[in-house]
């Protein structure tokens, strides 16, 4: 057999409907298997949950078109290079199908076993690498289809072609169906739609598994299958393009996918922001006018100039949360570097204006505000054409705005290995430097270019004005002079401790021995004194904690900073009304005040159970604080932590608990007349707050929760599955920008009050049953240290930040995402569902009922018991068994544990049935699994059997036994990327 085998079985379920961005997966065509997989142990096995659908009914020919030559591809270039490997990695497969096609074939299980127990070293790492490639290309070639798939469904039918597509999770879907169901009118639905904002925030959460390099090899092989699609392609053009997809593959074969260094903070604040440069820059105008188009469409307006419903912002550089490596510098050399970016590529931007805008006075007119502004530009050669006599003198600006960022880095002793690199271009030695000012604020270009667009609109040239000068206002409205604001987030706890240094200092006493009443009283007493409390120096002088001179220093150094640089300021473990005044009080020591409009914004995060419930009562102590109401205008941002709140208390207890918390905190923002932005810190993954369907989940938010208004986290392998190509980023503003459009009009399920008691119930046995098994079982730490990679992860090298919070501590201080990462690794994904059946178990049938009714009725309910079957449709009873009996000690608290674990995914996937009232699921985000059982698990299976046996044989390996070791460290590594990428998760 050729590795095209495999691609031809993955094809069967692969085909995609364009309606959704996806998390965890993307779409099938129909339904598939709720895939649930080897219950060898007789005792234990739950009922089947299948779907009778045939999987090779819905073949896509075009994907597996696309998957068969790059199979053949791959298979080339093994076996020309490792004929061995080739049939290794063969022969484990065929065992996988064997599994895949009958869920009680033991022996083919045992002989996946057998073999990864065989294996060299060095053909474990071979085999490891075929899959882990294999498994890219796949997913290279669906990104490339969903884009096909959603240009083909516009195009099927005539009267479906529009600026944007004819679905349900686009903005001309919702308009459709608001105005069809008489929801709003044309007029209330533009005035919506031109006031809306969601904000989506690049995090440096690192879950994104693959180096930067192999990312943009797979990127290359979607963009040129796209070419290959292209029916006017000449014969030699679609040769060239067979070979530039072969030379990637084997370039990929060639690479090592293995990150040999642990990323920098600046490293990764350039992978971040390299999306916008590479991606958002070109898709976000594209994205604009389309939109635009449609409002005209549908709505018989286009948009305002200004009109930028879909923004972006960063935390990379700015997360100080327990990662020492964030320093005060590296704050300033990440920001320093973003407006670096951003000046370069709006330099490339008024190049090809300049050369757009050759428009003379001698023929044309202008506006009188165009003729003072050309005349405000002494020196220029341009006498007759006054547009680019303007454009010329932006040019010299942002020239200017590059020298001064580049001497500021280097000042800094900052690193050329991130700059990007983008031809400067028309470079005018005439120019007077000294005269030339330094871009500073986005409105130093917005505002001349603005008078030329209302310029060529009034003298007839509104073609003009419409080309690439509303694209570059567009970009500037959305990205601004610094690309991206940069939010500051710490812990509370940093910030009482620096001000319990101040105290002391003084000689007031402590303030970390003071109540909370004490600490507001002195806040409010020193935030109405205008005096300097300290000086750093100072404290220096008298033996402060380094920590707290860092933290000091970090408000010194965003002090100094422009305003536009700088977004929120998060505080993470926020817990009381002193937490917040505590960082107005420290940015107003260093001249950050609403007065000179230099306060950031600040951000209480409220991420576990205990937080949460008392969020209201936090806010409702600020909003009787009328210094307080008066310094934030009317406006509050509160996050919302759904990864450590779920990781607190158990995935529903943490969704009723995210639930009420933001109802109650809407009430108190009403009755204080505040106007609440929530902003969601959520992961990928189901288990971290996570959702396939973007659109289904922000319409399942809790009632006048939203309002127009939706900030949001997006993080590593998310940003690229998201907005790794324009076309599919397009597709992503679309949903957002659709979903919340449509929830400001439907109408909105309110639970019912025996609703509420249930969930109530739900929550306290969910939490109850969490945490037993966590918190207060001592088996626990243990069993989930020897049966998941968790203490291997950090190997990967994908982040720069500590997994653990305190390095000292234990399961309480480790981070969600390695929490998560560890036991999906294993495929027992056990932090996104342990608790559930506890907690959804019916005591009698009366209660069935009622939940099935819930499930029918309220879309809330109805969202978190999908996504709850999706993610169990992932976990393999058999193979996290095989975790257990390889690399667990053989005690028998232990082997307890390991069965009582598996008997609760048992008790889990039953409780699902019982609430959705079938033994078979075909809900929508099973849909979105199109690499379902029967398709990807014979190969995420097979790797699973190889690390298993990884893990064992490294963890009994002695010092001396170093070289076999890094072998097989390395198969180790590519196994967890390779899990990662075929169930298309990580943290």
């Amino acid at each position: 057999m050729r590795v095209s085998a495999f691609f031809s079985l993955m094809a069967l379920s692969s085909s995609l409907t364009p309606f959704c961005v996806s998390s965890e997966s993307s779409s099938v065509s129909k339904s598939i298997a709720f895939g649930l997989l080897g219950e060898s142990n007789k005792e234990t096995e739950s009922p089947p949950l299948t779907h009778s659908a045939d999987d090779a009914a819905d073949v896509d020919e075009k994907l597996m078109r696309d998957i068969e030559m790059l199979s053949n591809m791959l298979s080339e270039v093994v076996e020309r290079e490792n004929p061995h490997v080739h049939e290794l990695y063969n022969t484990l497969r065929a065992h996988g199908i064997e599994r895949a096609s009958d869920v009680n074939n033991v022996v083919a299980f045992e002989k996946m076993k057998k073999l990864a127990r065989d294996v060299s070293p060095s053909d474990a790492l071979g085999i490891m690498r075929v899959f882990s490639l294999a498994l890219n290309l796949v997913n290279a070639a669906e990104v490339h289809h969903r884009l096909r798939s959603m240009k083909d469904h516009e195009s099927s039918t005539s009267e479906h072609v529009g600026p944007l597509p004819m679905v349900e999770d686009s903005v001309r879907g919702s308009i459709e169906t608001i105005l069809e169901n008489k929801e709003g009118s044309a007029e209330d639905i533009y005035n919506f739609l031109t006031k809306q904002k969601v904000e989506i925030v690049l995090t440096a959460h690192p879950t994104e598994v693959n180096r930067k390099t192999i990312l943009r090899k797979y990127r290359g092989i979607t963009e040129t299958l796209a070419k290959l699609d292209r029916p006017d392609l000449h014969p030699f053009e679609r040769s060239e393009g067979m070979s530039s997809i072969k030379r990637d593959i084997a370039a990929s074969w060639g690479s090592d996918e293995i990150r040999r260094v642990k990323p920098t903070v600046q490293m990764e604040a350039a992978g971040g922001n390299a999306v916008i440069e590479t991606v958002l820059w070109e898709a976000v105008p594209s994205y604009l006018r389309k939109l635009d188009a449609q409002c005209l469409v549908s709505l018989g307006k286009r948009l305002p100039l200004d009109t930028v419903p879909v923004k972006f912002a960063s935390w990379i550089g700015g997360d100080r949360d327990g990662n020492p490596n964030v320093t005060p510098e590296v704050t300033k050399e990440v920001v320093l570097a973003q407006r670096l970016r951003a000046a370069k590529l709006l330099l490339v931007d008024m190049n090809r204006l300049y050369s757009e805008m050759a428009i003379s006075s001698r023929y044309s007119d202008m506006s009188k505000e165009m003729k003072e502004l050309a005349n405000s530009v002494v020196k220029s050669r341009d006498n007759w054409e006054r547009y680019r006599r303007v454009i010329g003198h932006l040019r010299h600006r942002i020239l200017k705005t590059i020298r001064y960022c580049e001497d500021e880095i280097n000042n800094l002793g900052g690193g050329q290995s991130y700059r990007p690199s983008i031809e400067i271009g028309h470079n005018s030695a005439q120019a007077n430097w000294d005269e030339i000012e330094v871009i500073r604020r986005t409105s130093d270009l917005m505002e001349p270019l603005n008078i030329m667009y209302t310029s060529l609109v009034e003298t007839g040239l509104e073609e003009v004005a419409d080309g690439h000068l509303l694209d570059m206002i567009r970009r500037l409205s959305v990205f601004g002079v610094f690309l991206v604001p940069l939010d500051i987030r710490e812990e509370s706890t940093r910030h009482s401790l620096a001000l319990d240094a101040v105290t002391r200092y003084l000689g007031i006493g402590s303030y970390l021995d003071w109540d909370e009443e004490t600490r507001l009283t002195f806040l409010q007493n020193e935030l109405s004194n205008k005096r300097p409390l300290f000086r750093i120096r100072d404290l220096e002088e008298n033996g402060a904690d380094p920590k707290v001179l860092v933290t000091l220093k970090t408000f010194q150094t965003i002090s100094e900073l422009e305003t536009e640089a700088l977004g929120a300021y998060v505080i993470s473990q926020a817990q009381t009304a002193s937490d917040v005044l505590a960082v107005k009080l420290l940015q107003q020591q260093f001249g950050m005040t609403e007065a000179n409009g230099k306060m950031m914004r600040v951000v209480p995060l409220f991420e576990t159970l205990n937080d949460l419930t008392n969020a209201p009562d936090v806010l409702t102590k600020l909003f009787q604080i009328s210094q307080y109401v008066g310094a934030i205008q009317g406006k509050q941002e509160v996050m919302v932590g759904y990864s450590d709140s779920a990781k607190d208390a158990g995935r529903l207890a943490a969704c009723w608990a995210q639930y009420t918390s933001q109802e109650a905190m809407v009430k108190v923002g009403k009755k204080f007349n505040i106007e609440l932005t929530f902003f969601h810190g959520k992961g990928g993954t189901v288990g971290r707050g996570g959702n396939p369907n973007t659109f289904r989940a922000i319409l399942s938010h809790p009632p006048n929760t939203v309002n127009g208004r939706f900030r949001v986290t997006e993080q590593g392998e998310m940003i690229r599955q998201n907005f790794g190509s324009p076309g599919i980023a397009e597709r992503t503003l679309d949903i957002y920008t659709a979903a919340v459009l449509r929830e400001a009009f439907v109408r909105h399920v309110q639970p019912k009050e025996s609703w509420r008691k249930q969930m109530k119930r739900i929550s306290d046995v969910s939490c109850e049953d969490y945490r037993n098994m966590v918190r207060v079982d001592p088996r626990f730490v243990p069993y989930f240290r020897q049966a998941t990679p968790e203490l291997e992860l950090g190997t990967l090298n994908i982040g720069s930040r500590p997994a653990k919070r305190n390095p000292k501590g234990g399961i309480e201080s480790l981070r969600a995402i390695p929490w998560t990462f560890a036991w999906g690794q294993s495929r027992l994904n056990l932090s996104a569902w342990l608790g559930v059946g506890a907690g959804l178990h019916a005591h009698d049938p009366n209660e069935q009922e009622e939940l099935r009714e819930m499930y029918k009725e309220w879309p809330w309910f109805r969202e978190i018991i999908d996504l709850l079957a999706m993610i169990l449709s992932k976990t393999d009873y058999s193979i996290s068994e095989n975790y257990d009996n390889l690399l667990v000690d053989k005690t028998k608290d232990l082997i307890n544990l390991g069965k009582e674990v598996r008997g609760k995914l048992v008790e889990t996937r039953q409780a699902i049935l019982d609430i959705t009232g079938s033994t078979e699921y075909g809900g929508p985000h099973v849909q979105l699994l199109r690499a379902s059982s029967k398709i990807r698990n014979p190969y995420v299976d097979s790797i699973n059997c190889m690390q298993a046996e990884l893990l064992k044989e490294l963890r009994s390996m002695g010092p001396e036994e170093s070289d076999i070791k890094t072998v097989r460290q390395d198969a180790l590594v590519v196994s967890i990327n390779g899990i990662a990428q075929g169930m298309k998760n990580s943290g």
